[in-house]
């Protein structure tokens, strides 16, 4: 018998239950290999989600910093007008209004949201009186099938 790579019998030498045991090695590590690639591209992949997303956070971070200062600059800016503890007064019950008018707009907001399980709830009630209807009459189930045909 003519050897080929590592003891192998060549393919034009093999017998056929050679070749099939050979097929499977190979179709065993051609599958390990695709996994090992899936792998390492969702690793690669989940990595640079979770750096985007860490900066992302960093950049919602440095924004409300941002905010504060601006905050700062329209009581500063108002202190040139009025007394500085008016103005820090004035500026704080302005944020504090429009803090009150997104609350009540997300409160109603959520108000007018169902509860997610109701639909589902339904559907499943539904799903039970179906098999019921079919378990107590056996026959109605086989000629709704045939109908439907």
């Amino acid at each position: 018998m003519t050897e080929h790579h590592g003891g192998e019998a060549s393919p034009d030498t093999a017998t056929t239950g050679q070749l099939v045991a050979r097929l499977g090695e190979q179709v065993s590590d051609l599958v390990r290999s695709e996994m090992e690639l899936a792998r390492a591209d969702l690793t690669e992949s989940v990595r640079h989600a979770g750096l985007g997303a860490g900066l992302v956070g960093g950049a919602g971070v440095v924004a409300l910093y941002g905010l504060g200062v601006l905050v700062a600059a329209a009581v500063l800016a108002l202190a040139l007008v009025v007394d500085a503890w008016l103005a820090a007064l004035l500026v704080a019950v302005v944020l504090f209004l429009v803090a009150g008018a997104v609350a009540l707009v997300g409160r109603r907001q959520v108000a007018q949201a169902p509860p997610p399980v109701r639909r589902s709830v339904a559907s499943v009630r539904t799903d039970v009186e179906t098999l019921r209807d079919r378990r107590s009459h056996p026959g109605a189930a086989a000629s709704t099938t045939s109908e439907e045909q």
